[in-house]
């Protein structure tokens, strides 16, 4: 019936089925570098919703690469905690990340003892280039050491990150058959040349469903919300909030006792956590290593991480494809001990001065004390660039606004006046997602605003759980900041008008 309706040209195509050739099929994906196959069984019934009656097949990858360095073991572990990768691309031998998966015993004493003997004390590789061929950073630190690029293995791994950096990767072999200078990577595909393994087994991946716990712990005392009313706002308000979330390196803050009991960070995705959950492989210099994040790109993820005692998301300002370009300028108007009216007043030469200089920009309450005012940016600008935008128009706000803005970052010498925080235009830096819910009294939420809702009657308070999924259902326009994914602005023209206004009537920053 499908065959029959469907237009043969256009968005929607109809997927022709390759029925008792599965195994053959999975070669074919495997050589073609896809991700994996989607299969379903030929007697299931076609129903809304997901089901075991379908099945993704990951295609993993195999490779060979040379041994670069390594990282201090940790615990009881012996020799090594994981070794630092390499590939040539053309000359240049390139970092690819590290393994620290799939080793014996035997094999940790053993090329520990090789690594020692031939260490060197700066390293043989170049640093990681992303797909767009920008060089990212080489780990650091004192549990890093490196080696004469000579040992060859071969490892299994997902994917190649947009990072440039092997995404889930496990030891196989150690190939002593092999040439470093064999280990090569297209500058082109950025694929290796070694022949292709062979396939491993086909496996089904488990189905995306939620356990959900505990639902009637109490998360807010102050009004009795629990965090079952926690786990159904992030189920209404997933419509709005996904767009996001969607791409983006997500960092968890839990409370697994609401927000009065202990809270911790979460950047690293555990190793229990379900197969449909997606992560993605980035260096963190703070961590000195590899960290899988979360990427939340539907409400079964959303939920899950609700489930884990999740209260506030915050993202990065940049994507997975492209993290070295963030989608936006944020400027965070921190009052501390200022009054939230100036906070207003701020916001609002801020809107008059984007207007002034023709570039858009978009407002939203933090959830917790002040505002964030969003400049797109469409990728771009770099970071520092960025963050040379939004120090240019800290200080223009600041010289015009001397009595109750200030760009002073320590507290003690603000005088009770608005911070205009630029400096989270940084890489790994975060915000709170919008539609994000706060772990403040009330349970607020960092929801968008229009312009003409930021005045004296603005009260952070009267955005919660309870309110923001009505208020959303019948806002007119829908979610008034969503472009701020989207709008690509004449920065250059923008900035030059910018640099004219501080340089006609303000202090150089």
């Amino acid at each position: 019936m499908l065959r029959d309706v469907l237009p043969t040209v256009g968005p929607i195509r109809f997927s022709e089925h390759i029925p008792e050739r599965g195994e053959a099929m999975y070669e074919q994906v495997v050589g073609m570098r896809l991700e994996g196959l989607v299969a379903k069984r030929a007697d299931g019934r076609y129903r809304g919703g997901r089901s075991r009656q379908w099945y993704k097949i990951k295609a993993l990858r195999s490779d060979d690469f040379v041994v670069v360095g390594w990282t201090d073991p940790a615990g009881s572990r012996a020799g090594f905690g994981a070794l630092h990768l390499g590939q040539y691309r053309g000359n240049a031998l390139v970092y690819m990340g590290s393994v620290g998966t799939g080793f014996s015993d035997a094999q940790l004493t053993q090329v520990g003892g090789q690594l020692a003997a031939a260490e060197v004390e700066e390293p043989r590789v170049l640093p990681p280039r992303t797909l767009e061929g920008e060089e990212g950073p080489l780990p650091r630190g004192a549990s890093h050491h490196w080696t004469e690029p000579a040992l060859v293995v071969e490892v299994r791994y997902k994917e190649v990150t947009e990072a440039g950096l092997l995404r889930h990767p496990s030891f196989l072999r150690l190939r002593d058959d092999k040439p470093p200078r064999e280990c090569r990577r297209d500058e082109e595909t950025g694929e290796g040349d070694r022949e292709l393994p062979e396939p491993p087994p086909v496996l089904a991946t488990e189905p995306k469903t939620v356990p959900f716990t505990n639902l009637d712990k109490v998360f807010w005392p102050g009004t009795g919300y629990t965090k079952g009313d926690l786990i159904e706002y992030y189920e209404r308000i997933s419509p709005w909030l996904l767009p996001y979330l969607e791409d983006r390196p997500l960092v968890l803050t839990r409370f697994p006792d609401g927000i009065e009991g202990k809270s911790f960070y979460q950047k690293d995705a555990p190793v229990w956590a379900p197969d449909w959950l997606r992560t993605v492989t980035v260096w963190s210099e703070s961590a000195e290593r590899e960290l899988n994040y979360f990427v939340a790109e539907d409400v079964e993820t959303l939920l899950y991480l609700a489930n884990l005692g999740t209260i506030p998301l915050h993202v990065w300002h940049s994507r997975t494809e492209s993290l070295a370009r963030p989608d936006w300028c944020l400027l965070d108007l921190d009052p501390k001990e200022a009054p939230f009216e100036h906070v207003v007043d701020v916001a609002l030469f801020l809107h008059e001065l984007c207007e002034g200089i023709g570039i858009p920009h978009y407002v939203k309450t933090s959830g917790s004390t002040g505002l964030h005012v969003l400049v797109p940016l469409g990728r771009q600008m770099t970071y520092e660039q960025s963050r040379l935008l939004g120090q240019l128009m800290a200080h223009v706000t600041a010289a015009e606004l001397p009595r109750i803005a200030t760009v002073e970052r320590v507290i003690e010498r603000r005088e009770g006046k608005v911070y205009v925080d630029f400096l989270q235009n940084r890489h790994g830096q975060l915000m709170a997602a919008p539609f994000a819910v706060r772990p403040k009294p009330g349970a607020t939420v960092s929801v968008p605003l229009n312009w003409d809702e930021v005045g004296p009657g603005l009260r952070l308070a009267d955005f919660t759980i309870r309110t923001v999924p009505e208020r959303m259902a019948v806002l007119e326009g829908g979610d008034p900041i969503r472009p701020v994914l989207s709008k690509k602005p004449d920065l250059l023209e923008a900035l030059g008008r910018l640099q004219e206004r501080l340089e006609a009537g303000s202090t150089p920053p």
